[in-house]
C-alpha cells in the first residue's frame, strides 16, 4: 500500500478514487482496512492540507475532537458532543471531518454480511440482533449512525465547504435506496475542508450510553435555541443523523421489536434538552 502526501487540498482531491482513499486521523479507516471492509491501493494523507482550528464560526475539518471539546468559542452542544465521543486517546486523533463520515457500528455490516449497505437485498439486523439499531428511516437498513458531533451540527444548522461546493450539513446525508447504498452524498474525490457553525442562543447535547464513558450512543440528543425556534438533532436512531421538529415527532418512529425502548429514552432526552435550552441564562 502506498501513502501519498499531496501539497494542497485540490491535489488531494485529484488523487482520490481509482483505488485511493482519504486518510485523516485514521481512527475509523485503519480498523476498516485491517478488517478488510475497506480496500485501498493508496492512502491520501489529508493532515497537512485540510484546514485545522477555529476562526469565528468557521471550524477546519482537520480539527480534532479533543481540540473542540475544550474550545470556549464554539457552541456548547458541539463541545459536549465531542467530549462524549470515544476515549481521550481517540479524540486526540479523530478529526471533525472524519467523524462526520464514520461508518455504522452495525455488527452485520462490520462482519461483512451481504447486507443492504454492502449491496445485498437483506437487512440482517431486522431478523437478528438489533438492540442498538434504528427507530427511524429503517425501511431498508436498520443501522444507526454513530456520530455525536453530527447530531450536534445538525441541530446547529451547520454548513460545509468542500473542495468543490458549499452546502448544508443536512444534505451531506441520505437514506440508502436501491439505486444508491451510500448514506453520504460526497462526490468521488470531494474533500470536506471546513464547516460554518452558527452561534445559537443556547445549546446542549445529552447522550444515553451502555457505559458511563467512551461508548457509542444508544440515543444522543442535541438541542439548539435560535431566535425563532429550537432545533433538534439525534444520534443513534437512524442510518443518518436525524432531525426532529419537536418531541411529538417521536410518534412517527418505526422501532423494531428490540429497539422500542429507544423511543422512551429519546422522549426523555428530548424533553430534558428542550428544557435546558429554554431556561434563562444562569438559571
Amino acid at each position: 500500500m502506498e501513502l501519498l502526501r499531496p501539497d494542497s487540498a485540490e491535489a488531494a482531491a485529484a488523487a482520490l478514487g481509482n483505488g485511493s482513499v482519504a486518510l485523516a486521523g485514521g481512527t475509523e479507516l485503519v480498523p476498516l482496512l485491517r478488517d478488510g471492509i475497506v480496500r485501498a491501493e493508496k492512502l491520501v494523507e489529508l493532515r497537512d492540507v485540510v484546514p485545522r482550528g477555529v476562526d469565528g464560526t468557521r471550524i477546519g475539518a482537520g480539527t480534532t475532537l479533543a481540540e473542540l471539546e475544550v474550545d470556549p468559542d464554539i457552541p456548547q452542544a458541539l463541545r459536549e458532543a465531542c467530549s462524549l465521543a470515544a476515549s481521550p486517546q481517540l479524540r486526540s486523533m479523530s478529526t471533525l471531518g472524519g467523524n462526520l463520515l464514520q461508518a455504522t457500528r452495525c455488527w452485520y455490516w462490520r462482519l461483512n454480511f451481504p447486507c443492504y449497505l454492502h449491496g445485498g437485498d437483506t437487512c440482517h439486523a431486522k431478523a437478528g440482533q438489533h438492540r442498538e439499531h434504528a427507530i427511524f428511516g429503517n425501511e431498508r437498513c436498520a443501522s444507526a449512525h454513530p456520530s455525536d458531533p453530527a447530531a450536534a451540527l445538525l441541530a446547529l444548522g451547520a454548513r460545509l465547504r468542500t473542495t468543490s461546493r458549499e452546502f448544508s450539513l443536512v444534505d451531506l446525508y441520505r437514506l440508502p435506496t436501491d439505486e444508491e447504498r451510500n448514506v453520504t452524498a460526497l462526490e468521488p474525490g470531494e474533500v470536506i475542508l471546513e464547516l460554518d457553525v452558527p452561534r445559537p442562543e443556547a445549546s446542549v447535547y445529552l447522550k444515553a450510553m451502555e457505559r458511563r464513558k467512551w461508548s457509542f450512543a444508544i440515543v444522543g440528543v442535541a438541542a439548539a435555541r435560535f431566535a425563532d425556534s429550537i432545533r433538534l438533532g439525534l444520534a443513534g436512531v437512524a442510518p443518518i443523523p436525524w432531525a426532529l421538529s419537536s418531541v411529538a415527532d417521536l410518534e412517527q418512529a418505526t422501532p423494531l421489536l428490540g429497539t422500542a425502548y429507544k423511543v422512551q429514552i429519546a422522549r426523555a432526552l428530548v424533553r430534558r434538552a428542550v428544557e435546558a435550552v429554554s431556561a434563562p441564562a444562569g438559571a
